[in-house]
């Protein structure tokens, strides 16, 4: 099915939906004829199921509703009232992806993956060596490795045909940018891989496909046996995409360029002491001092309070389930375009993490009274101080991650929940025993003979 046809299923949904009021494509000729093309598509694929598959399975075609009901934010027309209505101008517009319509495309084939891999596990040493003879001997695909990655197996790939170290490329992490080589990525390991794979990419990334080869697992949900079907499907265009929102952060030296400028994202990557986009979260602590972390908070320039405790934790959405859920905040989905603020061991009963709208931007400084200076890491590296006039300015990034989903955006993430958080798991509750004279609970309790 087409990208169209399912972007013409959600005009058509949210037409006759509670938008219906509010918003009418009649009023767009060009959009009118869209809608009109689509519905003759929709009718003529539906009229072709039937005929093929008349006994489609019940969960198939629950799955197919569900995305074509799917609403996503507001209507760049949408009208309130007679005489109310959006400015006209595409900046102020937030549009929100649905999750129904990320499916991949590939404008040209892909010529060249990157393999990124767990160090320091030699059970995945063998899966690596047969991906990258893989994808070099039965795709032509121009395989790159980490240097340090690739001295560790380099005598795996020598055949008795052939030497295939020839054919693998090398890099140095922070000495080559891979932006415009890279086409196609995959993962083998934890959730730490994946997020080690997101910081070579600090501009576009390719899409990633993650196998689960480590501890969690959360975030990567493909499994290696099967790996060559997997693979080929995702090469060929077949897959659903996660996008999962990045953070932009900044962190700007007392009077430095950067410093001045209005909004965070207006900042240059050459401007700024340290320019770096994070895919779980930024973390402000104490460092090795025995005082509380006291730093000021601002959101859109406004300050919103002083934080005093452990520290501070900036999430995304994807971000949500790692740090931020163990120090107590709700878990997000990763389509749900937000910053999670997140307090660690704050020293009130009161403060509770809060969820921001995604672009706003947050701006954190060590405040004027704190009796010592604070420490920021991202992602858990890159850890550094933060003085008094230093400042941390935090807001969603223009580029996400594109990971490629097993099943869907929803069920690979609840699978996640259930497989590697064990999310409400517990027994479940007894029946009542089967008593047909007993009315009511209290009559069982209240009456001895019961027993």
């Amino acid at each position: 099915m087409s990208n169209n046809t399912q972007s013409g299923r959600q005009l058509i949904s949210r037409s006759q939906s509670e938008f219906s009021n509010n918003y009418n494509h009649h009023d767009d000729p060009e959009m009118n004829e869209v809608v009109d093309a689509l519905e003759k598509t929709d009718m003529k694929e539906n009229a072709v199921e039937n005929s093929t598959t008349p006994h489609r399975s019940k969960q198939s075609k629950m799955r197919r509703n569900r995305k074509a009901r799917s609403l996503y934010g507001v209507s760049p027309h949408c009208k309130f009232g007679p005489k109310g209505s959006l400015v006209d101008n595409s900046a102020t517009v937030l549009t929100i992806p649905d999750p129904g319509c990320q499916k991949l495309k590939w404008h040209k084939p892909p010529l060249s993956v990157l393999v990124v891999r767990k160090m320091f596990d030699e059970s995945i040493i063998i899966p690596f060596k047969d991906l990258i003879v893989w994808l070099i001997e039965e795709k032509n695909m121009v395989v790159y490795v980490e240097e340090k990655v690739l001295e560790d197996t380099s005598k795996l790939f020598r055949t008795n045909s052939q030497d295939l170290l020839s054919k693998i490329q090398t890099f140095k992490e922070g000495e080559e940018d891979l932006t415009d080589k890279i086409d196609f990525i995959v993962c083998l390991g934890g959730d730490g891989t994946l997020l080690y794979a997101s910081s070579l990419f600090q501009q576009s990334v390719p899409p990633v496909m993650a196998f689960n080869m480590g501890s969690l697992g959360f975030l990567t949900p493909f499994h290696f046996c099967n790996f060559q079907e997997q693979v080929t499907s995702v090469l060929q265009g077949d897959a659903s995409l996660l996008l999962r929102y990045r953070l932009k952060c900044v962190v700007c030296n007392q009077g430095s360029e950067c410093s001045r400028i209005p909004h965070v994202k207006n900042i240059d990557k050459k401007c700024g002491d340290a320019h770096i986009l994070v895919l779980n979260e930024v973390v402000i602590d104490r460092g090795p001092s025995p005082y509380l972390c006291n730093i000021d908070l601002y959101i859109e320039s406004r300050l919103v309070t002083s934080v005093q405790g452990d520290g501070l934790i900036i999430s995304t959405p994807t971000g949500s389930t790692a740090y931020a859920v163990a120090a107590g905040a709700s878990m997000i989905h990763p389509n749900v375009p937000c910053i999670l603020i997140t307090p660690i061991c704050p020293h009130s009963l009161s403060f509770r993490p809060v969820v921001v709208p995604a672009g706003v931007e947050i701006k954190i400084m060590v405040s004027p009274e704190a009796r010592n200076n604070a420490w920021v890491s991202f992602d858990g590296r890159n850890r550094q101080e933060i003085q008094q006039g230093d400042t941390l300015r935090i807001t969603t990034a223009m580029y996400p991650v594109p990971s490629v989903c097993a099943k869907d955006q929803i069920d690979d993430w609840f699978d996640g929940l259930a497989d590697c958080l064990h999310w409400n798991v517990r027994r479940q509750q007894k029946t009542l025993p089967s008593l047909p004279s007993t009315t009511s609970l209290d009559s069982v309790i209240l009456d001895p003979d019961s027993n």
